[in-house]
Parts: structure tokens; C-alpha cells; sequence
């Protein structure tokens, strides 16, 4: 087929984003949302109510949907991070441009990757579908920022469609007039969103096109509200998905016009189906499917979702769903829910809910989130849809748990799930290679062995102690990364063990040093973890400095002299794309808890620096 008769046979494409919200709209069954345009565009489109993220915050979920694959594959699992991608997978919008589309994008990328030249015609705040040569197809995103989580911080004192004190508060948040305000407050600004969207509709209709183009609306993932935002619950990854598809393409509709359907969607499979609908069959290292189309395939039955490093935070969580049941892993079980983000505590419901915690006012399902979890989630959505009652120990549910768990064990050894490398780790042993490529290598990584030796950490007790102390002897680092870990996690219980602790101290990797300082301080070695620490902090690699400062934070009084003294110094690292210091974050936080304060010229220096780089910034995403 020539390159003119393709064309004329294509789709325009629109792509209408929000940011920060979940399937709050009326048409999803939210009695308290003002959306009509919304609702009356989906009366038109095909309603996906078993939509998700597979992330629940913004660049890790847009690392996803621009290269059709899964970001632990890739390295690009933790918030804002810049990995780079091998020759060979390109941006979604490049197969696009080459099948003669003119892309734009208006104008957020944020994709966690180092961007392929050529992925866009435009991408700016003036890109837009209407500048396509006369003949060329379109694919266009409009991205809405009015429903991010700093919106939520306007405080706004009424609202034209939402009454404050009928504002829903879900279980898990305590119901108090902030809380209450700020909900509302995110609820008006989804208003504002569908007065956007609705402009954004009448000018493809003015212009002639509507009946010529196909038009997404999606959210990038749950709600900007603690405990949404960030997290795998579906309070965090659940979306709203909405396409209309004109008649003259009727036959690729998932459902006629106006009505529901509960096939499961991810985010992996939204490139892969543009793809589709554009005529192109999706490339085979795409892990996601085209779920419309002429290469649509059957429903899938599983989405995978993931946690890494949030800003300035480490963790890792893996889950897995299917229509009913959601199975979270937990791999850092000894770190509460809440750690302190930064930005994530600019929100009064974040603040003084974590302060009623501290003052004893919460109930048991209010105060969970401020604690330790365990390693394996289970939840019943049908039931329980705010997923606070864990099912993981339940024999009625065992079948169920154990097929989720199979699966999510599959999907990462299918995908080569780079997470279980210490982020600084992972970027020293690639070398030169891309995140990806080094994960392809099973003898550079073996994953398997490293997998098992995680899930022993997670899962060690007293008895395993010895397995713990020969994997703190093996060979590979992650593996006595992990050996350290379970020892973290055992605290008091791991003091046999405090002999292979002091030796890894002077181990070769910068992780394990400071995975054997955190265990040696759970057993009351603190003297013997600062200086490990203060160590760690003077290397080169980033990611090092960032954990092993993180641990610091969580120390007591015996960290007040090192604290100290990296306060005076700081330390000015610009990580991911935007210029943010996240170790400066935690420096502050730790001098901060300690009543130390940090120098004049210190903090002049940083922000200083931050402005610039922030500059910078701006002009590379303008």
C-alpha cells in the first residue's frame, strides 16, 4: 500500500489528558461531580471502567504509554529519573510520523527517558492538530494541568457546583474540615478540567473534523490526595477512560456509544492501539497490546502496576489485578506507607492527618497508612473497594492469592524487572549499556537468583538468618544488598549476624554499605552506621548519596554531628528532569527533625543553583 492511500485511509487521532484524577465524573457513577461536558461526551464513547496506570504518579506512568513497555524494564521505574533508551525502541509517535501522522504534542512529556530525536512535529504550548499540512492526518494531545495535585492547594473558599460540607471523604482519610475543603477543592477543579475539555471539543467540531477523528480522554492516574496519588492501590492507578470513535469506524467500537465496558486496560496497551488504529501493526518489543483497531487482540487478563523511588523516597512495590482482585508486594516492608515527600506534605490533608496520627485521634483503618507494611496485600475490590482490609491471610482466598502471586512472579521475569537493583547500583553495572539492554543479559543479571534472594529478605524470620548471612557473602552485590535487607527488616532479631554487618561496611558497593549501616543501627550500632554513611555520602553517584541520606533521616541523636556538618556543606544534585534536589529535601528534613539549622549561605547556594537549573529546564521542555 502507498504511502497517499494509507494516509487517506487513516484516522485523525485526538488525545485529551488530565493530570492527578481518577474516574471522578459523573458518567463513572461520582454523584458528587459537575461534569456535564464529560458526561456528554462519553454519552458518545465507549465508558472503560477498568482502566489503569501503571504507576501511580506522572512520569513513570508517561515512561509507560510513550514506548508501549513496561518503565522496571526499562529503568525508568523510579520518579524522574532520565534512562536511556538502546537503538531500536522509539517513542510510540515515531512509527506515527513515519506512516506520514503529523504529531503534536500540547506540550508535557515528562517520560522519565532520554528523549529519540524526531519524536514530534511539534511539542510546545502552541503545538496544535490544526497546523497539520492540508492532506496529512493528525495525532494530537492537549494536556490539562488544572487537576494536578498542587491545584488542590488553592483553597479556594466556595465553589459554584461543589458544597464543602457534602464533600465525599473516603474511610482512610479523617473527616475534618480541611479534609473535607480540600476534596471539594479537587472536585471544582475537575469542573474547570471539563469546561477545558469542552472547548477543546467544539473547536474539532467547528472546525469540521469531529466525524474525521477518533478522541481519547484519559486521567495519567488517580487522584493528587494522600494515599491516591503515588500509590497502587486503585485509589491511585484506577483512571477514566473515554474514546469516541465516529460511525464511519463503527466496526472497531468496543461498545456502542454511551455505554460501559469492563475490559481491562493499561496504560502499556494505549501506544500499541494508536498504533492499531493508525493501521500499523504495534513492534514486538511493545509489552503492551492494541485493545481497538485493525491489530486489536483478545482482552487481557491481568494489569501490572509498580512503585519505585518516589522523589526524594525509595521504595518498591510490584501488584497485579484482574477484573476482582488486586495482589500488592511489598518489598520494603520495614518502611511506613507515608514516608515524608516534600512536595506530597505542601497538602493540608497530608499534614494534619499525619499529626492526628502522632496525637493518637485516628481509628485502625485512619492510622494504617502511618505505619510499617506487610509484605503481601490481597483485597477484594467488589467488596472492599477502598482496599483497607487486607485478605492476605485468609484461607478462603488462598486459591485466588496464590494464582495473582504466580503471575506477578511471570511478569517479571518475562519483563526483566530491573527493580530489584539499588537504583545507583543498577546504573553502575549497566556501564555504558542502556538499563534495558543490561537486563536482557542474564549473566550480567541474574535475575532470578537476585529475585529469590529478595524474596527471602522480605519474607525472612529468625529461622533464616543463616541464609540471610550466606547471601551477605555472595558474590554479586544485589544479592548481599538483599542479605542486608532482611537484616534491616529482622532489626533486634538479626544480631548473630552483626559480624557479616561490620564486614560489609567496607564492602565494594556504596548500597550495601549503607543497607549494612541501617541494620547495624536497627541493632543499636548507631556510632558505626554514621560513619559508614558520612562515608557513602561522599561518592560521586547520586542515587548512593540519596539513600544513604535517607537513612540518616531516620536515625536519632546519633546522627546530629553528621546531619550537622551535611547541612553546612548541602549538596546541590539536580535529579531527573525538572532540577529537583531531592537530596537536599531529605537534608532539610533530617536537620530539620534534629533542630538544626541549615546556613544562610548554604540554602542562598542551592536555590541559587535550583533557579538556574530550573531555567534550564523550562527552555528544554518549551
Amino acid at each position: 500500500m502507498g504511502m497517499g492511500s494509507l494516509c487517506a485511509q487513516q484516522p485523525n487521532i485526538l488525545w485529551i489528558t488530565s493530570e492527578d484524577n481518577g474516574p471522578d465524573l459523573g458518567a463513572f457513577g461520582q454523584t458528587y461531580a459537575h461534569t456535564p461536558a464529560l458526561d456528554k461526551f462519553a454519552s458518545q464513547s465507549a465508558i472503560y471502567t477498568h482502566a489503569f496506570a501503571t504507576a501511580g504518579v506522572c512520569a513513570p506512568a508517561r515512561s509507560t504509554i510513550i514506548t508501549g513497555m513496561y518503565p522496571p524494564a526499562l529503568g525508568s521505574q523510579h520518579m524522574r529519573s532520565r534512562a536511556p533508551l538502546p537503538d531500536g525502541i522509539r517513542f510510540y509517535s515515531h512509527y506515527l510520523r513515519e506512516a506520514g501522522y503529523y504529531c503534536t504534542n500540547n506540550s508535557k512529556k515528562d517520560y522519565n527517558l532520554i528523549e529519540p530525536p524526531g519524536a514530534w512535529d511539534d511539542s510546545s504550548r502552541n503545538a496544535h492538530w490544526k497546523n497539520a499540512p492540508k492532506g496529512k492526518p493528525f495525532f494530537a494531545i492537549f494536556n490539562h494541568t488544572i487537576s494536578h495535585e498542587s491545584k488542590i492547594r488553592l483553597q479556594e473558599q466556595s465553589f459554584p457546583h461543589h458544597k464543602t460540607g457534602d464533600a465525599p471523604v473516603p474511610p482512610y482519610h479523617p473527616e475534618i474540615p480541611e479534609t473535607k475543603r480540600d476534596w471539594a477543592q479537587y472536585h471544582a477543579n475537575i469542573s474547570k478540567l471539563d469546561k477545558i475539555v469542552e472547548a477543546n471539543l467544539k473547536e474539532l467540531a467547528d472546525a469540521g473534523r469531529l466525524e474525521d477523528t477518533i478522541v481519547f480522554y484519559y486521567g495519567d492516574h488517580g487522584s493528587g490526595m494522600p494515599r491516591h496519588k503515588r500509590w497502587l492501590w486503585d485509589s491511585g492507578i484506577h483512571i477514566p477512560l473515554l474514546v469516541r470513535i465516529p460511525e464511519k469506524w463503527r466496526g472497531w467500537r468496543e461498545v456502542a456509544p454511551g455505554k460501559k465496558t469492563d475490559r481491562l486496560v493499561s496504560f502499556v496497551d494505549l501506544g500499541p492501539t494508536v498504533l492499531s488504529l493508525a493501521g500499523l501493526k504495534p513492534p514486538p518489543h511493545m509489552h503492551g497490546k492494541a485493545f481497538l483497531g485493525v491489530h486489536k487482540v483478545a482482552p487481557r487478563q491481568y494489569v501490572h502496576a509498580f512503585r519505585g523511588r518516589m522523589d526524594e523516597r525509595y521504595d518498591m512495590v510490584r501488584a497485579v489485578r484482574d477484573k476482582r482482585y488486586k495482589y500488592i508486594r511489598n518489598y520494603n516492608p520495614h518502611q511506613v506507607y507515608g514516608q515524608y515527600i516534600a512536595y506530597m506534605f505542601q497538602t493540608d490533608t497530608t499534614r494534619l492527618w499525619k499529626k492526628m496520627y502522632d496525637q493518637g485521634q485516628l481509628n485502625a483503618v485512619q492510622s494504617a497508612f502511618w505505619k510499617t507494611k506487610p509484605p503481601v496485600e490481597f483485597y477484594d475490590t467488589h467488596v472492599d473497594p477502598h482496599e483497607v482490609k487486607n485478605l492476605a491471610s485468609s484461607p478462603r482466598h488462598a486459591a485466588q492469592i496464590e494464582r495473582l502471586a504466580g503471575e506477578l512472579d511471570r511478569w517479571q521475569m518475562e519483563i526483566r524487572d530491573l527493580g530489584f537493583l539499588p537504583e545507583g547500583q543498577m546504573h553502575d553495572r549497566r556501564g555504558e549499556r542502556s538499563p534495558y539492554e543490561f537486563g536482557l543479559n542474564a549473566k550480567n543479571y541474574p535475575l532470578a537468583r537476585i529475585k529469590a534472594a529478595a524474596e527471602k529478605a522480605v519474607d525472612a524470620t529468625a529461622d533464616d538468618l543463616e541464609q540471610l548471612r550466606d547471601m551477605m557473602r555472595d558474590p554479586d552485590a544485589a544479592i548481599r544488598y538483599w542479605g542486608a535487607t532482611g537484616c534491616i527488616i529482622l532489626a533486634e532479631k538479626a544480631a548473630p549476624a552483626r559480624r557479616d554487618l561490620l564486614r560489609l561496611c567496607d564492602d565494594s558497593s556504596a548500597d550495601v554499605r549503607t543497607a549494612a549501616a541501617q541494620a547495624l543501627f536497627k541493632q543499636g550500632e548507631g556510632g558505626r552506621a554514621v560513619v559508614v554513611l558520612q562515608t557513602v555520602m561522599q561518592e560521586k553517584n547520586a542515587f548512593y548519596r540519596l539513600r544513604a541520606m535517607n537513612v540518616l533521616d531516620h536515625m536519632d541523636e546519633t546522627a546530629r554531628v553528621a546531619v550537622a556538618r551535611i547541612a553546612e556543606i548541602g549538596d546541590g544534585e539536580q535529579i531527573g528532569a525538572y532540577g529537583e534536589n531531592y537530596i537536599g529535601n531529605v537534608i532539610k528534613k533530617a536537620a530539620a527533625d534534629l533542630g538544626i539549622s541549615t546556613t544562610k549561605n548554604t540554602d542562598k547556594k542551592l536555590r541559587g543553583k535550583q533557579r538556574s537549573e530550573k531555567k534550564s529546564a523550562r527552555k528544554k521542555r518549551d
